[in-house]
C-alpha cells in the first residue's frame, strides 16, 4: 500500500525561525525587529489587534513580501533576506485563506486532488480519501463548495493545503467568517487534524480563544512588535508587559505600594510577590487582578458591592465596587446569583502577582 502519510517531524528540530525581520510598504516600516522559532511538528500563533502586522509576517514568511532587514530560515536555509527570497512555490507552504479560496467549478474531491497533478493516479487517489476522512468529509467528495456550510468548506480549505504535505501551513484568520460557537470547534478540530498529520503551522487570528485552542506557542504582537511569544499559561499569568496584560484575558488594574522587599500593600490588603527590580520601597505599581483571583466567600469580613454582573451558564462574572469605588472582577459559580447593588463577601487567592511600575513593566 502506498504511504499516503506526512513524513513524521523531528521534534528536537527548528523548522522555521525569524531573525530581526523588518517589513514595510512605500518606504514606512509596518513590522520591526519580529524574532521568533517554531519547531518541527509546532503549532504557533500570531495574536493581535487589526493593524499590528501579524498578517504582513505571515505574507512574509510565505514569500509574498520582501523584507527589509533579518533573514527568515526555513529547515536551515536562508527562504528571505534583504534583497533575495525564495519563490513562494519553493518553500513547501500550504496557505488557507479567510474567504476558503475554493475553486468553485470543481467538486471536493478535484478541490483536494488540485495541487497533486504530479502524483501517481492511485496514490493521488488514497491521499484524497485519507483527507476527506481525516476531515469528516468522506461522503461529501461529488459535492461542489456551493452546496457547502462555512465551516464544511473551511475543512475542505484546509484539507487541500494539507493535500501535499507541506513542511509548514499559514492559516491567515480562517475561522473569522464563522459563528463563535463554530469557530470554537472546528479550531480544536483542526488543532487535532495538524497533530494527526504531523504538520507545523502558523496560525494569525485576533482571536484570544481561538489562539489558546489552537497552538502550542503565542505571539502577542502590537506596533509591528511581538510583545512576548509564550504558552497561553504565561501570557495570561505571567505576562511579560502591559500591554500583553490588558490584551490577555481579562483583569482589572488596582492601585498598590511597594511596602517591602516583596510586598505590595493596597486597599485590598498586602500581597506577596517578586516586585520588579526598577520598583523601589515607596514606589506606587498598578497590580493585576483576575476575576479567578477574587473568590466570593459569604464568610469573608471583606466586602464588595455588586455594580454589573454577566450571565455565563456555568458562572457569572461580577463587576465588584470596592469602598474606593474601584471595580475588580470576581468569576462565580452561576448559583451564587446576587442582585445589582448587594453586598458580598470576597478573599483573595492571588497565585501569580502581576505588577507593573510607571514604565508599564
Amino acid at each position: 500500500m502506498t504511504d499516503i502519510s506526512c513524513p513524521l517531524p523531528n521534534p528536537d528540530a527548528i523548522l522555521l525561525e525569524l531573525r530581526q525581520v523588518e517589513l514595510g510598504y512605500a518606504g514606512q516600516p509596518v513590522v520591526r525587529g519580529v524574532s521568533f522559532s517554531l519547531r518541527q511538528g509546532q503549532i504557533g500563533c500570531l495574536l493581535g489587534p487589526s493593524g499590528c502586522g501579524k498578517t504582513t509576517v505571515l505574507r512574509g514568511i510565505a514569500g509574498f513580501e520582501a523584507l527589509t532587514q533579518g533573514e527568515i530560515l526555513l529547515d536551515g536555509v536562508v527562504a528571505s533576506r534583504a534583497g533575495f527570497a525564495l519563490a513562494p512555490e519553493k518553500r513547501r507552504i500550504g496557505m488557507v485563506f479567510q474567504d476558503y479560496a475554493l475553486f468553485p467549478h470543481l467538486n471536493v474531491a478535484a478541490n483536494l486532488a488540485f495541487g497533486l497533478h504530479r502524483w501517481e493516479r492511485a496514490a493521488r487517489d488514497e491521499r484524497v480519501a485519507h483527507l476527506l476522512e481525516l476531515v469528516g468529509l468522506a461522503e461529501m467528495a461529488g459535492r461542489y463548495p456551493h452546496e457547502l456550510s462555512g465551516g464544511q468548506q473551511q475543512r475542505v480549505a484546509l484539507a487541500r493545503a494539507l493535500a501535499p504535505c507541506p513542511a509548514l501551513l499559514l492559516m491567515d484568520e480562517p475561522f473569522s467568517n464563522l459563528d463563535v460557537e463554530l469557530r470554537e470547534r472546528l479550531g480544536q478540530e483542526v488543532r487535532d487534524i495538524l497533530k494527526k498529520e504531523r504538520i507545523s503551522a502558523i496560525l494569525v487570528t485576533h482571536d484570544q480563544r481561538e489562539a489558546f485552542a489552537i497552538a502550542d506557542e503565542i505571539g502577542v504582537m502590537a506596533g509591528g512588535r511581538i510583545q512576548q511569544w509564550d504558552s497561553a499559561y504565561n501570557l495570561y499569568h505571567r505576562p511579560a508587559n502591559r500591554f500583553v496584560a490588558d490584551f490577555i484575558g481579562e483583569g482589572v488594574f488596582i492601585a498598590g505600594r511597594v511596602s517591602g522587599e516583596n510586598a505590595v500593600a493596597t486597599e485590598l490588603g498586602v500581597f506577596c510577590g517578586q516586585v520588579p527590580e526598577k520598583c523601589g520601597i515607596g514606589r506606587e505599581v498598578a497590580v493585576l487582578l483576575r476575576p479567578d483571583d477574587i473568590q466570593h466567600d459569604d464568610s469573608s469580613a471583606l466586602q464588595a458591592t455588586v455594580a454589573a454582573k454577566a450571565f455565563r451558564c456555568a458562572d457569572i462574572l461580577y463587576t465588584l465596587a470596592l469602598p474606593s469605588g474601584q471595580k475588580i472582577l470576581s468569576l462565580v459559580p452561576s448559583h451564587h446569583d446576587h442582585e445589582l447593588g448587594s453586598k458580598i463577601g470576597i478573599r483573595l487567592e492571588v497565585d501569580h502577582l502581576v505588577m507593573f511600575g510607571g514604565e508599564g513593566k
